[in-house]
């Protein structure tokens, strides 16, 4: 990238601004020097606002395929049906301990659901319908329900939901709510057509920052899932620190269009992408697709219709997308050319990754689309670090977001970062134990991760996530092992065959990998058909031999037994969504996997197991 492009690049931030408190006690407390300006009182207030600046502007479109156009929501629009269901909501006696639950995926009627509860002081909870589509049990589900006692349910359609709500009917009294006016639920279209009543007013001006927006729940892969609270002030800090980082979104003529399928079940689609437009008068168009097989060409088909000005995505997605790219010049130059910048999720993007879209970028335009990240987690509604600057490479998350302070303290050889600020959550619903185990005795919310500085001189440079502090574990020869760093690293060298890895060999003297591949590379690698199984595709020598070189290639790049693997074992089971395994945007969980595939660590253990593939180098 030349000066002049970096220049173009860094006109979209702010110039990224951090102090260093060392303290007496041997901690580190970083922050930023910009203080952090008034925020809204409530998401609400966005909605009212660009219903009247802008109520023509398109807020949100979805559609259900390529075939049809896209049905859209003006922010005028959007506001009138917030205010209707909200009148129908007040006269439920919906409340905090009645709230309103979602399972169904993004779509129009979901966010305009949610955002009438919101807009009247009840939170809604949306999720994740891998909870209610994808188990088999329903146990997680039954535990969320019961733990919410929710007094509605909204579900897009009542037939595919059917065998979930039949598990949860005994938990709750709740209103069933259908996006389609199935017979056996109450249409949202009827709720949204509600005359709107004087009491929405009043309930809306009542809400204050401190007013629970909304709940959303933790993985659960270590028990049953938390929900975590989610404040008005959460969310409405978290983006005014995000536009004083992104300055072009105060600019005029700031043309904020994303297309996005992170679900709102989480808060990276949710409170950092959902909020984003919403706050900034942007549009949203809802991408029914998801990095997946059979259907990413949703996704790319939804690309080829809108060219978002901002690309959001996981791992995955980007994995998925420079395939796509590299196959469709078209394609090619219009999202190059027209697309600011990507975001990625900072500590999961393997390198090579980042290399080949800024190659792919240079190759079509001339110069390296710019690549940032950012950093947090549900409890930190998600922003706490952002890298709002050009990153030589990537893992960097950033810098803390004005009024936003970090702690790190040693942690073993690692620095353990702890968060305090507005944007973080007062607690877990129902679970005063386990929230105040949350907090340091200073308020600092005890995240679990560990980061590094890029530049111990310098730390406006940005942090490096440096893994999972609860993760990590030592060899027999006293060496630790950063798993969140050696995971990424496998990634790459086994790159493409490898979808994800969890990394293994605590009390051993060699670390070892258990590999999810990517079946279709893996196939495609091997020459097979189709209608091959995945146990010959995974058996196949050509994919055996291509993993073994590439762990060949990671231990050429690491000076210690700690920085690669001596062998690794192919998985032809996907990751189970019942066992916490992974979550609805493809992250695996390292802890859950280990404990359900203890029989699997077993053979890759076994020195005569014919099954791993060793490095033989």
């Amino acid at each position: 990238m030349t000066t002049a492009q970096r220049g173009e690049a860094a006109s979209l931030f702010a110039t990224p601004k951090t102090v260093a408190e060392p303290r007496a006690d041997g901690s580190i407390v970083l922050r930023s020097p910009e203080p952090l300006r008034d925020s809204a009182r409530c998401i609400g207030d966005w909605l009212e606002q660009w219903a009247l600046q802008t109520p023509d502007t398109i807020f949100l479109a979805e559609r259900g395929s390529a075939e049809v156009p896209w049905t859209t929501v003006t922010y005028a629009q959007a506001l009138r049906q917030v205010r209707g269901a909200a009148s129908w909501i007040l006269a439920q006696g919906l409340c905090p301990e009645r709230p309103i639950v979602i399972l169904s995926d993004n779509s129009i009627d979901h966010a305009l659901l949610a955002l009438a509860a919101q807009h009247v002081g009840v939170p809604s909870a949306a999720i994740s319908p891998a909870y209610s589509l994808m188990s088999r049990d329903f146990d997680k589900l039954k535990s969320m329900i019961g733990l919410l006692e929710p007094g509605a349910i909204y579900v897009s359609a009542t037939r595919p939901f059917a065998a979930a709500l039949a598990a949860i009917r005994p938990l709750h009294k709740a209103q069933i709510i259908s996006g389609n006016g199935d017979a056996d639920a109450l249409a949202f279209r009827a709720i949204a057509a509600t005359p709107e009543t004087p009491g929405v007013a009043k309930a809306f001006a009542a809400v204050t920052p401190d007013t629970i927006a909304k709940f959303l729940f933790t993985s659960g892969s270590t028990g049953a899932p938390k929900a975590v609270i989610n404040t008005q002030r959460m969310l409405t800090s978290s983006q005014q620190a995000k536009a004083q980082t992104w300055t072009f979104l105060e600019q005029a003529g700031c043309d904020l269009v994303i297309l996005d399928w992170l679900p709102w079940s989480h808060t990276f689609g949710a409170n950092h992408n959902f909020n984003l437009v919403l706050r900034n008068g942007g549009s949203l168009y809802i991408d029914g697709g998801k990095p997946a097989p059979g259907l990413f060409a949703t996704s790319l088909a939804n690309l080829k219709s809108v060219m978002p000005t901002v690309y959001f995505n996981v791992p995955r997605g980007f994995d998925m997308l420079i395939a796509a790219l590299r196959g469709d010049e078209e394609l090619r130059r219009r999202f190059f050319g027209e697309v600011k910048f990507a975001f990625y999720a900072g500590a999961a993007l393997p390198q090579n990754l980042w290399d080949a879209l800024e190659q792919l970028s240079i190759e079509t335009v001339g110069r390296a689309l710019p690549m940032v990240s950012a950093w947090g987690s549900t409890e930190t509604s998600p922003l706490a670090t952002d890298c709002h600057f050009l990153a030589e490479r990537s893992g960097n998350i950033g810098v803390p977001i004005p009024g936003t302070e970090l702690k790190l303290v040693s942690s073993g050889d690692k620095l353990e970062v702890r968060v305090r600020g507005p944007n973080v959550t007062p607690g877990y619903w129902k679970a005063p134990e386990l929230t105040k185990q949350a907090f340091d005795e200073e308020g600092f919310y005890l995240i679990g991760d560990a980061v590094k500085l890029a530049d111990a001189g310098r730390p406006e440079r940005g942090l490096f996530f440096d893994g999972r502090v609860a993760e990590d574990f030592k060899l027999n020869s006293g060496t630790w092992v950063s798993v969140g760093t050696l995971r990424v690293a496998g990634i790459a060298a086994l790159a493409p065959l490898a979808q994800d890895i969890v990394v293994t060999g605590h009390g051993g003297d060699e670390v070892r990998f258990l590999v999810f591949p990517n079946p279709v590379a893996c196939r495609t690698h091997a020459g097979l058909p189709e209608t091959a199984s995945v146990n010959d595709v995974l058996a196949h020598d050509k994919v055996r031999s291509a993993i073994a070189e590439g762990l060949v290639k990671l231990k050429q790049q690491s000076a210690n037994s700690s920085g690669h693997a001596t062998r690794a074992l192919l998985l032809a089971e996907p990751p189970s969504v019942d066992g916490g395994e992974i979550t609805d945007k493809g992250y695996i969980n390292q802890r859950a996997v280990l404990t359900r595939r203890a029989d699997a660590v077993a053979r890759l253990d076994d020195d005569a197991s014919g099954e791993w593939i060793g490095c033989a180098s």
